[in-house]
């Protein structure tokens, strides 16, 4: 049966990380490329700025000094930008190299726990190779750059301030500008002297999975906040502040439309008219311009299916002519492979369009060849050349980097300060938005028996989200964020102090011995909410939170089960579809991605030792909250408006306001009945669906973070790969020690018979590195034992060895041999009994994708 319509799969085309082949309704990046822009150029939608800074005579002499002194392939080395993993202080000399970064998750010497003098080191190293005129060459520096997006959270020690979204809620400009300038001193320690920041994008979609790094749905906050974020990294421009070392470089990200993608896919494409790209998605850039931002980020989206990358119209016409721009444009992670026509090695397209430096990570030296080749080719004219290192130049002149100017290099007692960590706990404080407190349950006596629970009240890792010392904030533990606090620190410390007694049980489990008198808890605070994702990561399907799972709900129905009075501090990235937990809670708290200081809860939720509120509720949601799960595109002014909390909604203490503890709970997850593809990884799990490693014999092992191993022999190992993007695949390796899998499981049985009703196949992007020589299966399975199990070494062999291919199976062949898939608990299981190695990415089931399967058991 299961042979019965096999066919070997051989199409070598890949899928783009969040576009289905065979079934996906979303545009391929192909395909958006070709389609035509909406309207014809319409450049008065935008303001006319004027330059933002004046231009000093002496440096503009200067840069033409050193530009008629440089050589080709030194102007050519100035527009390359490599990672530090894959490029070394001797690379930097020999090929001029204009700019490094660390991306999220890189440390000197792939050291997690590299001191900020190792980092200082390091950017002392770059910076004498780029000066090293022993060649004969100019001495240009180089400039390093790095995701700095929350304080500087790619090192251990620094001060981690609330993502975004919750500074969009604490309405509080002068706070931003604070914060601003902290990060930049604390990134200055180090020698790092560029940061990525602020992200500017205006969200319309919550399903985005950056919409955490947005201040807020409105363009007038966000257009406020650049403002003051640049300002606060840069010093004011025209001052004695201004890129004094003390103060950085600032880019602004990403230009432009990243927030407006469709059905919230990053990297996806943006169908906008010019004037509402300019009056919504340009918000911050304007004032980021007015406030002299040096360099702007290139954004990976498109927009109406011109990527930006390539876009000549908006990165030259409109932000450098337009709107005065005289920094320079910075690409995104490999972005300009996106290109029409471009490679991640070849794209001549981008720099003639308006990128001045590309973000080339590892791939850097055949970019560079070819990118020399191009400009002496004409290619790239001589004209365009010049000026995008006439711009570099600039920024280095402006920020002091040839005088080297660290006042701040080395002062390690800046970092994780007290002053700074005393500015992220007010951000905490501030950014808290009440959005239900019936019977006025909080503020919270101190000195009541407190039962604390949820696998967030004591995570420093998961209340501090994305982008924080890993790229996807994962694999950390609380011994990794020296002088933070948890929530439940937090707590504890404050009840301790005013006599009362505070408890942690995760999953709220409790007898009469965890109190000191043997009696119950007078009140619950549960602490729960996403796992950290960044970027593509993080994109939705829904957004009802758990969806499949919903093990916090239970939790929190237990607890008043138990006449328990239930506060919530909800950890999220965006508003999500929680009426079943608010129904299940008497106090709801949104409490964003607050940080390493979350402390500041307490500061909030707890009175002090008198009985009076120590802080009230400030926050104001600058996002609006949906009122049923199918409100994913849901933002103020909306024709058809009805959230159920509206954009600046948040109570104050002794607000009487009551929320019903019956809102709608019907998570039909799909509006208009309509059945989407089920994700079971893209890039990484999508929930319900955990990653696991499972041997013979032994307990199966939970994949977290980048790498994973079945035990100390590394039977089975699964590694975080590029395919297409930064870590958006898996490379899995059996040595054949033991047999063993796999597999992506859930808690609790999914009920995914539609798919079988609607014709769906399994689908996953593959690449088989080594044939298999001995049986491998895929097996979908229920908990209880009821499984269909399919042989895949025929398949696998007929695969092109070390080219990327699709794979698609009939659902059906699973059903006929036994899955039952009303209460399937593992959703993809893929062993080997002998060595094999391989990569997976984007497996999903797929509607109606039955009858193109390479494998089939219908018709």
């Amino acid at each position: 049966m299961f042979y019965r319509h096999y066919r070997a799969a051989r199409t070598l085309a890949l899928c783009a990380a969040l576009t289905a082949c065979g079934g996906d309704n979303a545009p391929s990046p192909e395909q958006q490329q070709s389609q035509p822009a909406a309207e014809t150029a319409n450049p008065d939608a935008w303001p006319e700025l004027q330059a933002a800074l004046r231009r000093d005579p002496e440096q503009e002499a200067r840069i033409a000094d050193l530009l008629s002194r440089m050589t080709i392939e030194e102007k050519v080395g100035q527009l390359i930008q490599a990672e530090i993993k894959y490029v070394t202080p001797e690379d930097v000399k020999k090929y001029h190299l204009g700019s490094i970064l660390n991306g999220g998750g890189t440390y000197p010497d792939n050291d997690k726990f590299a001191t900020p003098e190792d980092w200082l080191a390091l950017a002392d190293a770059y910076y004498e190779a780029s000066m090293d005129t022993s060649d004969g060459g100019v001495a240009i520096p180089v400039i390093w750059g790095s995701d700095a997006v929350h304080g500087h959270n790619n090192v251990i020690g620094a001060t981690l301030f609330p993502h975004n979204i919750g500074l969009g809620a604490t309405r509080d400009p002068e706070l931003i500008r604070r914060i601003g300038k902290a990060t930049a001193r604390e990134v200055a320690v180090t020698g790092v002297n560029w940061t990525f920041a602020p992200t500017v994008a205006v969200v319309r979609d919550d399903r985005w999975g950056r919409t955490f790094e947005s201040y807020s749905e409105d363009p007038r906050i966000v257009r406020q906040y650049a403002e003051q974020m640049v300002e606060g990294i840069q010093g004011e421009k025209d001052s004695d502040t201004f890129l004094d070392g003390r103060h950085l470089v600032s880019a602004t990200k990403h230009f432009i439309g990243d927030g407006g993608t469709e059905r919230g896919i990053d990297r996806g494409d943006t169908k906008a008219s010019e004037k509402e790209l300019a009056e919504i998605h340009a918000a911050g850039y304007i004032s980021a311009l007015e406030a002299g931002v040096q360099t702007v980020m290139a954004s990976f989206n498109s927009w109406n299916g011109k990527r930006l990358h390539g876009h000549e119209y908006l990165l030259t016409d409109i932000l450098k002519e337009r709107l005065g721009f005289d920094g320079f444009v910075v690409g995104d992670w490999n972005g300009h492979r996106f290109v029409e026509g471009c490679t991640v090695e070849s794209c001549a397209q981008s720099i003639n369009a308006g990128l001045d430096m590309f973000m080339a990570p590892s791939d850097w030296k055949p970019l560079y060849k070819n990118t020399l080749a191009q400009a002496k080719s004409g290619e790239i004219s001589p004209e365009r050349l010049d000026d995008a290192v006439t711009r570099i130049l600039r920024v280095k002149l402006r920020a002091g980097l040839f005088e080297r100017n660290q006042p701040l290099a080395g002062r390690t007692d800046i970092m994780g300060s007290a002053e700074h960590r005393a500015i992220a706990r007010e951000a905490v404080r501030k950014s808290l938005v009440l959005l239900k407190n019936n019977g006025g349950l909080l503020p919270l006596d101190p000195e009541q028996k407190i039962l604390v629970a949820g696998d967030a009240a004591d995570n420093i890792a998961k209340q501090s989200g994305g982008w924080t010392i890993s790229w996807q904030g994962t694999g950390n533990t609380d011994a990794d964020f020296p002088g933070a606090t948890s929530i439940y620190d937090g707590i504890k410390s404050a009840v301790s102090t005013a006599g009362g007694e505070a408890a942690l049980s995760e999953n709220g489990d409790f007898s009469g011995a965890t109190f000191a008198d043997g009696g119950e808890a007078d009140v619950a605070v549960v602490v729960f909410g996403e796992n950290p994702y960044a970027e593509w990561h993080g994109d939705l399907a829904s957004l009802e939170y758990q969806l499949g799972t919903k093990t916090d709900l239970e939790l929190l129905q237990k607890l008043q089960e138990q006449d328990i009075p239930v506060v919530s501090i909800f950890i999220s990235g965006r508003p999500l579809w929680v009426n079943k937990e608010m129904n299940a809670s008497d106090a709801f708290v949104a409490a964003w991605l607050p940080g390493s200081e979350g402390a500041g809860v307490a500061d909030v939720i707890l009175t002090d030792a008198d009985g009076k509120k120590q802080y009230d509720f400030t926050g104001r949601l600058s996002f609006s909250w949906p009122r049923l799960v199918h409100q994913t595109v849901i933002n103020h002014r909306d024709e058809d408006y009805k959230p159920l909390f509206t954009y600046g909604y948040g109570l104050h203490y002794g607000d009487s306001t009551q929320i019903s503890n019956n809102l709608p709970d019907d998570g039909e997850t799909y509006a208009d009945g309509a059945l989407e593809d089920a994700w079971l990884m893209v890039s990484r799990p999508r929930a319900p669906w955990q990653l696991m490693i499972a041997e013979n014999g032994r307990d199966p092992v939970a994949v977290t973070g980048n790498r994973a191993s079945s035990g100390d022999d590394n039977n089975i190992t699964v590694a975080s790969i590029d395919m297409e993007s930064q870590e958006d695949a898996r490379q899995i390796d059996w040595k054949g020690l033991r047999g063993g899998s796999v597999q992506l499981s859930a808690q609790k049985p999914q009920d995914l018979s539609r798919y079988i009703a609607e014709e769906a196949a399994l689908t996953l992007d593959i690449r088989v590195d080594r044939l298999p020589e001995q049986p491998v299966s895929a097996r979908i399975a229920c908990a209880d034992g009821c499984a269909g199990e399919l042989p895949l070494q025929q398949p696998l062999q007929s695969l092109p060895t070390g080219d990327w291919s699709q794979l698609s199976i009939d659902l059906q062949c699973f059903a006929e041999e036994g899955a039952d898939f009303s209460r399937i608990s593992n959703g993809l299981s893929l062993t080997s009994e002998g060595p094999l190695s391989l990569a997976v990415a984007n497996i999903k089931y797929v509607p109606g994708a039955a009858e193109s399967a390479e494998i089939r058991c219908r018709g």
